[in-house]
């Protein structure tokens, strides 16, 4: 199947360059006519994307090391925590050199009569996981297809995600064809799929969750996914914090849950991932 790669972008955001992940209207969602919009209360979240997009941080040449991630913020499928579990998150991994890509993958529409049934929710946040997984291995191929232009090592890039943006992250790594492998991945108190089994080609594993989180079980998720790759012997590493709850991703609480971002610098750097590629 031949897959063709957008090679523009659209728009500007924060300074970097916005890509259309997909060429002209996002397959399966032609007809959808709600409106991309950004609520701002005690958080800055964005709902009804229809085209997704992927916000490009490229480190400073002198800094970077080659490796790449994409960013899956979380939101139910609904929204998206597109601060502290998007942006702030590629910003950090700037710091370490790495290239970073926030994705705004396609959402459940909001906002109208429907969402007050709770049939209709259900039935439309169903209907657009597919397209939400199809968004994330779209997104590792466009990242793959430019790597020379920003200067990634095509075989170091990774896929990221926090609650239902870990989702997209966990069902990438267990579905792809060779252009939308990750090279690694990291599910972050993510969703999982209900059923799965680990690919074969299945890549490097890194998990963190809280014990206490009730929106997300860590037992059903990140500690059923870890034991499926360690008992298919692919590396992974799991890190479970006593307290932290859920959605806790760059908000700093006060407490030890607040390191998993130092743990996961240490995990890319025990994975080499912090040194400029051959």
């Amino acid at each position: 199947m031949k897959i063709l790669i957008p090679l523009v972008f659209c728009s500007l955001a924060f300074g970097q360059e916005v890509i259309p992940i997909w060429p002209g209207a996002a397959p399966g969602s032609e007809s959808w006519t709600q409106m991309e919009e950004t609520l701002r209360d005690n958080i800055r979240r964005v709902r009804n994307v229809t085209r997704p997009t992927l916000t490009a941080y490229i480190p400073p040449a002198a800094s970077a090391n080659g490796t790449a991630v994409v960013v899956c913020p979380g939101g139910g499928f609904r929204f998206l925590a597109i601060d502290y579990e998007g942006h702030d998150v590629a910003r950090w991994l700037n710091t370490l050199g790495v290239a970073a890509f926030v994705l705004q993958y396609r959402l459940a529409q909001t906002g109208d009569p429907g969402e007050k049934d709770a049939a209709i929710v259900a039935e439309r946040r169903k209907a657009v996981i597919p397209m939400v997984v199809a968004d994330g291995q779209q997104a590792i191929r466009v990242v793959r297809a430019r790597a020379a232009e920003w200067h990634i090592a095509p075989n170091r890039i990774g896929i990221m995600g926090f609650s239902a943006g870990g989702y997209v992250a966990a069902a990438v790594a267990l579905q792809h064809d060779p252009a939308s492998r990750p090279d690694f991945v990291a599910p972050i108190y993510g969703a999982m799929p209900e059923e799965f089994s680990v690919p074969k080609d299945a890549a490097p594993l890194f998990l963190a969750h809280a014990d206490d989180d009730k929106t997300v079980p860590v037992v059903k998720t990140s500690v059923r996914l870890y034991l499926a790759w360690k008992e298919a012997r692919v590396p992974a590493e799991l890190h479970i914090y006593l307290r932290g709850g859920h959605g806790f991703g760059m908000r700093k609480k006060g407490l030890p849950v607040d390191t998993w971002i130092d743990r996961f610098r240490d995990w890319l750097g025990n994975q080499g991932l912090l040194k400029p590629a051959q």
